[in-house]
């Protein structure tokens, strides 16, 4: 086969050509940008209203009731007052529905997102010298201070930081989730703009679940001291997992018996309807609210039951109308949290692109990737000025919007639409609604992610090193932090691969009888092997971290190792030669010399052809190249021909770049095949 002349391309020249392509302007140019950037503009003339409008409706008005009960939940994780959860919720439908490529995805809040949010404003209050407790008055604000040595530690800390020293808990809490929702933002952006979305294939899917179902667990372990009422200080840093258990054993005594009986009740309202939506599923039109409905019925009996007043249940608060006049995020908080933002701007990335591309699937249509990043990107960018803090896409309400006839990002505007009624009448209703209620929403969104212990058993059947990935990485996150535990994932499944390349599977191959294939002897019966010929398999690439397995797998397998029998040779030549210069004379054993040195003569070889099968060998580095050429000479000072069989284009380049068939490629047509069995033949033949 002869191999096709491939016309060189002038990098430089075709980077110049893009350069100026790009640069250039003109009005149709301008028109395709901006509708590329803002893709509703595509999509939205053209929407089929009668066929579209009562799914999108439905949809929305049940992601927007789902939405008001979840985002006051999930208040709790980030640290902030229910009212910026809400600003959240709303801003994030309006702007992915003006940019975002995916047609079902719901954006907004997300547990996880709110946990790693929660717990740099818990770091940063704490380094600040705030109380950690929910219900501590705060350290600063409205003339009133705590202590003395308490207001200076905060006013202090709070100079350095660039905040004004009338900023208190909440302002410089929300200061914090801000900055870093918007650096998140622009990272987002710039991985946009260097169209680096190849970032999140370093995420697996074992990465993923594992991040996720820790993260659940330090989610769960932060929501029980709500559920039973006790107050103990939010942990900080490693550990904190087992550092709250511990916190919670110790202070059980004070459990609240009205907070505990609430929960209870409620988790089991919630859990049954959820148990019950999923068995009948096919059967409901719309989810049942049931969220909503538990923080009605909770706030009706917690505002006429005084349970505040008579039995110290901790409340939701005061939660205001109407919008905070916006506010740039503070440039000096940004340089505290720069860090935290990546794995946050990842994470949220990572979670909206891998379900939009599972629903344009699902539904046969296409997202673009580099889009979606814009998209949420300035779902961080712009909400930060507006008191909001990260998002990202959730499979749950996700679920819920296809399932109720979703069809367009315009059910999003109707989701937004009734979060909006809520900040502008409806928050203060809320005011009495206990802590612990918000607790059990969260906790049982959470059972998604918790079943995944379930699946343990089967995830190990179909790959162990996938479960161990899984396993290591859902560890770190517990145990030691979200973000330590989502870098551990990361390098430990890269160390995995780079393992398993190190010491792949290497095999002796013999032919499947009457046909012109072979395989690997230990896996099949009835193979037989070729006379005179091994045949060996190396199913990895062969670069320099493997060089020496594939080495000692190959002298392993065929029982030769040609440096040593060269050796052995070279030894007895010259205690030949020795021998014939004294004469041949008889030892005291009664055998001549000669006869004695006969017995160190090697075994003889049982082959005197070696083929590898190069199929698996995906690319050659240097090292891998030379140690081909390394075996091609040593075995060929053994007589024995080396041809190399099923080789890919790519690693054929690297052996001639690297001089394996000589100068000027004469002997290629022996020393390379297209298939084992060609290999086979000619080194009958040269036999």
């Amino acid at each position: 086969m002869e191999r096709k002349m491939h016309v060189k391309i002038n990098r430089k020249e075709v980077m110049l050509a893009k350069l100026r392509k790009s640069c250039s302007c003109n009005p149709q140019k301008l028109k395709n940008f901006v509708m590329d950037f803002f893709p509703v503009l595509r999509w939205l003339p053209k929407y089929q209203c009668k066929e579209y409008i009562w799914g999108d409706v439905m949809s929305g008005l049940v992601i927007g009731i789902i939405l008001v009960p979840q985002a006051i939940a999930y208040s709790l994780l980030a640290g902030l007052k229910p009212i910026y959860s809400l600003y959240t919720s709303f801003f994030a439908n309006i702007i992915y529905f003006l940019m975002g490529t995916s047609r079902h995805v719901s954006v907004g809040i997300f547990s996880l997102i709110s946990l790693m949010v929660g717990q740099v404003v818990d770091r940063e209050l704490l380094l600040a010298g705030f109380d950690l407790n929910d219900d501590a008055p705060p350290a600063l604000g409205g003339g009133s201070l705590q202590n003395d040595s308490l207001s200076n530690t905060t006013a202090f800390n709070l100079t350095i930081a660039g905040i004004n020293a009338e900023c208190g808990k909440e302002c410089y809490a929300i200061g914090i989730a801000t900055a870093l929702t918007f650096v998140a933002g622009v990272y987002q952006v710039l991985m946009g703009i260097f169209c680096l979305g190849f970032v999140s294939m370093y995420l697996s899917e074992s990465v993923l679940d594992g991040f996720a179902t820790g993260a659940s667990l330090t989610i769960l372990t932060a929501q029980v001291k709500y559920l039973i009422g006790i107050k103990i200080p939010r942990s900080q840093g490693n550990g904190m997992l087992v550092i709250t258990w511990i916190n919670i054993f110790r202070n059980i005594s004070q459990a609240n018996l009205c907070d505990i009986i609430t929960s209870a009740i409620c988790i089991v309202v919630l859990v049954t309807a959820k148990e019950l939506g999923d068995r009948y599923k096919h059967k409901l039109k719309f989810p049942l609210p049931t969220e909503l409905v538990v923080i009605v019925v909770a706030t009706l009996v917690s505002h006429y039951g005084k349970l505040n007043e008579v039995y110290a249940s901790s409340v939701s608060g005061a939660i205001p109308t109407g919008f905070i006049p916006p506010k740039v995020p503070q440039f000096n908080l940004m340089l505290r949290v720069a860090v935290d933002a990546l794995p946050l701007a990842i994470v949220s990335f990572v979670f909206t692109v891998s379900l939009s591309e599972m629903f344009a699937k699902k539904y046969a249509y296409t997202i673009r990737p580099n889009q979606e990043m814009f998209a949420v990107g300035f779902c961080n960018i712009i909400p930060s000025f507006f008191h909001s803090f990260a998002t990202s896409a959730a499979l749950a309400k996700t679920l819920v919007k296809t399932s109720t006839g979703c069809q367009t990002q315009v059910s999003g505007v109707i989701s937004a639409m009734v979060v909006l009624l809520v900040l502008l009448f409806l928050a203060p209703l809320f005011y009495s609604l206990q802590k612990c209620v918000l607790a059990c929403i969260i906790i049982v969104s959470l059972r998604g992610a918790l079943r995944k212990f379930k699946d343990v058993p089967a995830r190990y059947h179909v790959n162990k090193v996938d479960t161990l990935v899984w396993v290591v990485t859902m560890s770190a996150s517990a145990l030691v932090s979200t973000e330590i535990g989502l870098l551990v994932g990361i390098v430990f499944s890269m160390l995995c691969i780079v393992v398993r390349t190190q010491r792949p599977r290497t095999a002796l191959l013999g032919q499947i009888q009457d046909t012109n294939f072979y395989e690997d002897d230990l896996e099949y019966e009835n193979l037989s092997t070729v006379p005179n010929v091994k045949i060996f398999r190396f199913e990895a690439p062969l670069y320099y971290a493997n060089r020496n397995y594939f080495l000692k797998s190959l002298y392993s397998l065929t029982n030769l190792d040609p440096n040593l029998e060269v050796a052995r040779r070279k030894k007895y030549e010259k205690k030949e030669k020795q021998h014939r210069k004294k004469g041949h004379h008889r030892t005291a054993n009664g055998l001549g010399i000669g006869e004695n040195t006969l017995q160190l003569v090697p075994k003889q070889i049982d082959f005197s052809a070696l083929v590898v099968d190069c199929s698996s060998i995906s690319f050659l580095d240097t090292t891998g190249v030379n140690t081909l050429k390394e075996i091609l000479k040593d075995y060929k000072n053994l007589n024995i021909s080396v041809l190399l069989a099923c080789c890919n284009p790519s690693v054929i380049d690297s052996l001639k770049r690297g001089g394996y068939f000589g100068r000027d490629f004469g002997s290629m047509q022996e020393m390379l095949f297209y298939s084992i069995h060609q290999a086979v033949l000619f080194a009958k033949d040269q036999k």
